[in-house]
């Protein structure tokens, strides 16, 4: 089923982050903020105008996942035959820095179960789909909702990080394994921010040692690599037990996955002596850890978000674009089995400034295109880089040995999904269709 010569994944994304704020009274749902539900005919159109064929996207699991065993497949009934009509391929984001209201928050020890069992039969019901990231940013999404306090829980102790890191971390595995069950060569690609934190003075190399052991736990936990002996003590001080640990340990399927690192000019901190932290700006830059991720986990890397926002110049975005690419070459060239790149997200996103703690409607010209649907500069400038760079990388690259399927290669595809099942928006218990 594999392509006999993958080609490197050129991407974008739609922007689809839902978590809660203001104690879950407030969904900052970007899709809606966005208006890709209203446009998103338009916004497929947007990707095949820029020449990208693999897109980041994720059905909003509010809307979806209704209850145990409760789906309304409405709206993804009609983007991902769509998106299979169109030959693009979907990166399936499955969960993206919220839950729906029944669940809660990521405090919630039923999150895990519930979630791969929606996977399962998310899987079962578009079987032509073989690239998922199941949870989007598991470390970023644990610090936000319960040690920042800005989402979600909007708690801010080291016990509740924890908690938040398990349940996220326990989901994706379940999930993987889930959707593995339905498609064995499936291929997940684990979007997580690629951070350093930098000690602004001696006095702060003790806690800046401590962050940069902390923003592996995500990988570690999820790839069953043995934490590090300070953060083996932290997450048994914060609540992990032995057993739930060890469950990290004995549930690795490192080798169905690839690495995605993130990396925005937000992603160095200076640390101060009393832990504070302050953004740095760019100073090591993404090949320089992303070295540093692989070296830990000799993974497959893919750069899975960066962006910058168009600035008063105009080209401060393009300028943008050609460092990470020139960073993802030096990655590559220096032997780093690097196999895709992206611009995240395909259109401008809405409050964002302020880490959607506030809901504003502030936009941010951070996407290809603005919220008219219409180029912008870096759009253009990254349609000119994959039309130039499409034919050169493939010949001379290791991401040849990807086995990923394009949807020209999947026989499967029958009907609408939603001819599949007695109920046409909602499968309440066991998915008829799948039985």
């Amino acid at each position: 089923m594999a392509s006999s010569g993958s080609p490197f994944i050129f991407a974008t994304g739609i922007e689809n982050s839902i978590p809660t704020i203001a104690a879950g009274k407030v969904r900052m749902d970007e899709m809606e903020k966005c208006g890709h539900y209203r446009h998103w005919r338009r916004d497929f159109d947007l990707v095949q105008e820029i020449g990208i064929r693999f897109l980041r996207y994720g059905p909003p699991l509010h809307r979806m996942l209704l209850g145990a065993r409760r789906y309304d497949w409405s709206f993804a009934d009609e983007v991902f035959p769509d998106l299979h009509r169109r030959n693009l391929v979907a990166i399936v984001d499955l969960c993206h820095f919220g839950l729906p209201d029944f669940l809660g928050d990521f405090q919630n020890p039923d999150f895990p179960d519930i979630f791969a069992e929606y996977a399962r039969t998310f899987a079962l019901r578009y079987p032509w789909l073989q690239l998922y990231t199941p949870v989007n940013e598991m470390s970023i999404c644990a610090l936000f909702s319960a040690l920042y306090g800005w989402w979600n829980e909007q708690l801010h102790d080291d016990k509740a990080f924890v908690t938040a890191l398990k349940h996220l971390v326990k989901a994706n595995l379940l999930a993987m394994r889930a959707i593995l069950e339905v498609r064995p060569d499936a291929l997940f690609i684990q979007s997580e921010s690629s951070e350093y934190f930098h000690a602004q003075s001696p006095a702060a190399i003790g806690p800046a040692e401590t962050m940069n052991a902390r923003r592996f736990l995500s990988l570690d936990l999820n790839y069953g690599r043995r934490v590090d002996s300070t953060m083996y003590e932290y997450l048994l001080d914060n609540g992990m037990t032995r057993e739930e640990y060890h469950f990290f340990l004995n549930n690795n399927l490192k080798h169905h996955c690839m690495m995605g690192n993130d990396y925005y000019q937000t992603n160095e901190h200076h640390v101060a002596a009393d832990g504070t932290t302050r953004s740095s700006g760019e100073i090591f830059g993404y090949a320089v850890i992303t070295h540093q991720y692989y070296n830990r986990y000799r993974l497959p890397v893919m750069h899975t978000e960066t962006n910058l926002c168009q600035g008063p110049c105009g080209d401060e975005a393009v300028r943008w674009l050609r460092k990470e690419w020139a960073n993802v070459l030096r990655v590559r060239n220096n032997g780093v089995p690097i196999v895709g790149f992206t611009w995240y997200s395909l259109t401008d996103q809405v409050d964002w400034d302020t880490g959607l703690r506030e809901n504003n409607g502030r936009v941010n010209a951070l996407g290809l295109a603005d919220l008219d649907r219409e180029l912008r500069p870096v759009g253009q400038a990254y349609r000119e880089l994959i039309r130039d760079w499409t034919e050169v990388l493939p010949t001379q690259s290791v991401c040849l040995q990807v086995p990923i399927a394009l949807n020209e290669d999947y026989p499967g595809l029958d009907a609408h999904p939603s001819s599949r099942t007695q109920d046409s928006a909602v499968a309440t218990g066991a998915p008829r269709n799948t039985e």
